[in-house]
């Protein structure tokens, strides 16, 4: 027989030959993938960066978050070039794996979005609504002056809270408002008082919270704390009026109350299960930078759950399973506003008891962070210093 002849024996040892090759060169990939499974399973959850607007000569100072689903987030603000500044916008539609610029008109303060296309932009000159997740605005024809804030039940009805002791009402989609009598209860000087924030825990329960605090210098405006520290340092915290206006009935009626107390109410995050959580800020010199409060918004009670000397938290998410998010920096002393940006501090709580400290991209720094989150397991932190950063590996 030639040998060239095929060979039923020479056959099989070749393929047992070339077999045992395979088997040796896949098994380290298997372990590879394996300890990459297994490492992934395991790794702590960690907030890191997606975006950060990195251009010379140009910075850009985000103002506000919003993620109304998963995939569709957008993030607003402005950029700084030299003594010009460019309102602008962030926008993803792919969950924050890409990002693009899209201009804006007026410099903006505030989103809220009914659902992952329709939402609203308050800006300085005025309320602005889109269709397109962010990607194309439509100014409002007539909108409330000096506005801070808007809340949206739906598409036709929803209220926008401001300066000068201001609430107004519009059923027909912003085409018209309608001040709401309840903001002029409080016995306080107009120009000295402000709604800032508006929550509702379902379409009947919600909240309006503001405040009145008159100037301590006549005459002048007062100078920031940063810009004074020797005068910083002496001058203390005062007590001023909190105000909160409440619904029961889908902003039918509402109820105002005040109380005397320290620090002011900057946000409110309502659950529909029965409980919320309210941060106070404190803008003079005062032991603790914030305190944070968990609310019975069924009985009206309310239990302090966090204050750390070394944490001030500008924002919050309550997620539907109890827990919760607080988003801030790194504070040093008793002045809790400054111009230098600080290290970013997000901390997690199952329990609103306990908080834990998480770990962040050791590059960002921050002077205010926002948060924002589409579920438990898709949320969004910004920086007003032009990042954006995600959880990963959230607990299950």
């Amino acid at each position: 027989m030639s040998s060239s002849c095929w060979h039923p024996a020479r056959f099989v040892r070749r393929i047992s030959i070339v077999s045992s090759q395979r088997v040796n060169l896949l098994f380290p990939a298997l372990s590879i993938l394996l300890l990459a499974v297994a490492a992934s399973a395991t790794a702590a959850p960690r907030w890191k960066a997606q975006y950060f607007y990195d251009e010379e000569r140009s910075s850009l100072t985000i103002t506000a978050l919003a993620f109304p689903s998963a995939r569709r987030g957008i993030a607003v603000g402005f950029l700084s070039e030299k003594d010009k500044t460019r309102p602008t916008a962030v926008v993803t539609s792919d969950g924050g794996l890409h990002w693009s610029l899209v201009p804006l008109k007026d410099t903006p303060l505030s989103l809220f979005f009914l659902n992952d296309t329709t939402g609203w932009l308050v800006t300085d000159k005025g309320i602005y609504r889109t269709d397109e997740a962010g990607r194309s605005w439509q100014k409002l024809s007539k909108s409330p002056r000096d506005v801070a804030r808007v809340h949206f039940l739906d598409e036709q009805h929803g209220w926008a809270v401001g300066e000068e002791r201001s609430v107004f009402e519009t059923t027909n989609g912003g085409k018209e408002w309608v001040e709401v009598p309840a903001a002029a209860e409080p016995k306080t000087e107009k120009k000295n008082t402000v709604y800032n924030w508006i929550a509702f825990a379902n379409p009947q329960t919600g909240m309006i919270a503001g405040y009145s605090e008159p100037g301590r210098s006549s005459g002048t405006e007062e100078l920031p704390d940063w810009l004074v520290p020797d005068k910083a340092a002496k001058r203390a915290e005062w007590p001023h009026l909190s105000i909160t206006l409440d619904t029961r009935d889908g902003g039918k009626t509402w109820k105002a109350s005040t109380v005397s107390m320290f620090g002011r109410i900057s946000c409110i995050r309502l659950a529909p299960s029965g409980t919320g959580l309210a941060l106070i800020e404190f803008t003079h010199r005062f032991r603790y930078p914030c305190e944070v409060f968990r609310l019975d918004w069924k009985t009206g009670k309310s239990t302090r759950v966090f204050r750390r000397e070394d944490r001030a938290v500008t924002d919050m998410v309550l997620l539907p399973d109890g827990s919760a998010f607080l988003g801030g920096t790194e504070a040093y002393g008793r002045l809790p506003q400054g111009p230098i940006p600080h290290k970013l501090k997000i901390l997690r709580s199952r329990d609103l008891l306990t908080w834990r400290d998480m770990e962040v991209d050791y590059r960002a720094t921050a002077i205010r962070v926002m948060l924002a989150a589409a579920d438990e397991r898709n949320v969004w932190a910004a920086t007003d210093t032009g990042m954006i950063l995600k959880l990963e590996n959230p607990e299950p």
